[in-house]
């Protein structure tokens, strides 16, 4: 599942102020636009909104934003409990910041302190009913402690206020996969798909269809994640492993080829590669991939399995 932060400032202008010189400004406000910016890297964001902080200029909401800021920036860092000081800090400043708000929530999502992150999610929306990233989140929440109707209810108030937030789509269909509710799991996946084409959205969609039995789909759909992202492993291993169900042993060997090309730590891939290999008659190469595979992962019964039917020994 999948949260989104929130990158909106209170205030987007930097205040003039007389006493300071021109090329004074023009840092300060350089500063601001860094700390601010919905592309500024991590590493970046979190500089930028420290000098605004450490100048001691700002007051108020803006203060409170460049807080939010730099604790959106050191989230993305993973250093949690500094992002939750920051943005303690904001929501003390701005205490309406929606926004600060959710961001926190997400830290505390991030905590598996899930309880708080629906609080915050909860206040946030008291404060902007209309906040579709706050049903959002809540709703990733909600998937966590297993209560997907409650997420959904979430996920569809985010669609209602923001039909085109393609992560609620997303998450939505997730949470109808989780209830098999295959049909409507589609259809938000494929919604998302022409909202945001990405690599996990054609991984869902297939995941979906491969669950409904709709194969040549699903295979489809993993074929359009090699497309987007060749050396991602996942799209050529869940697309061997449909080759493998329909009986296409060779093109499933070769999928699995690719997949250990660019993750050979997946156990799961060399215990489907040697299931091909065993299938083609090429008893050495199983025997080396099931190896293989329980070298990685020792409890792995399908391979244990395999190399005894092989008369092999582990």
């Amino acid at each position: 599942m999948r949260v989104l932060t929130c990158l909106t400032a209170a205030l987007l202008g930097v205040a003039a102020i007389s006493a300071q010189s021109p090329a004074a400004f023009a840092e300060a406000d350089q500063s601001w636009q860094t700390c601010i910016g919905v592309t500024t890297p991590p590493d970046d964001k979190v500089a930028a909104c420290s000098a605004v902080i450490d100048a001691k200029r700002e007051t108020g909401s803006k203060l409170a934003a460049a807080y939010c800021f730099r604790g959106h920036g050191l989230t993305e860092k993973r250093q949690y409990d500094a992002a939750l000081s920051d943005l303690n800090e904001s929501i003390r400043l701005d205490p309406f910041s929606a926004c600060a708000l959710t961001n926190r929530g997400r830290v505390y999502a991030f905590k598996r302190d899930l309880d708080r992150a629906i609080a915050d999610y909860d206040e946030a929306i008291s404060i902007n009913p209309a906040f579709a990233l706050a049903y959002n989140n809540r709703g990733d929440a909600w998937v966590n402690k297993g209560d997907l109707d409650r997420a959904i209810a979430d996920f569809s108030a985010a669609i209602e206020h923001n039909p085109s937030l393609a992560i609620a789509y997303g998450n939505r269909g997730y949470a109808y996969h989780r209830k098999r509710d295959m049909a409507r799991a589609v259809a938000d996946y494929t919604m998302e798909i022409k909202l945001r084409p990405d690599v996990l959205a054609y991984i869902n969609r297939g995941n979906a269809y491969r669950d409904s039995e709709q194969l040549d789909r699903a295979a489809a759909d993993y074929g359009e994640v090699i497309k987007l992202a060749p050396t991602d492993a996942r799209g050529w291993r869940n697309r061997g492993m449909i080759k493998l169900f329909q009986g296409d042993t060779r093109a499933g060997l070769a999928d699995y080829d690719k997949a250990l090309q660019y993750d050979p730590a997946d156990a799961y891939s060399w215990n489907n590669r040697g299931q091909a290999k065993m299938r083609l008659g090429d008893k050495a190469g199983a025997i080396a991939d099931f190896r293989k595979a329980l070298e990685i992962s020792p409890g792995l019964s399908t391979a244990s399995d395999s190399l005894k039917r092989l008369g092999a020994a582990q």
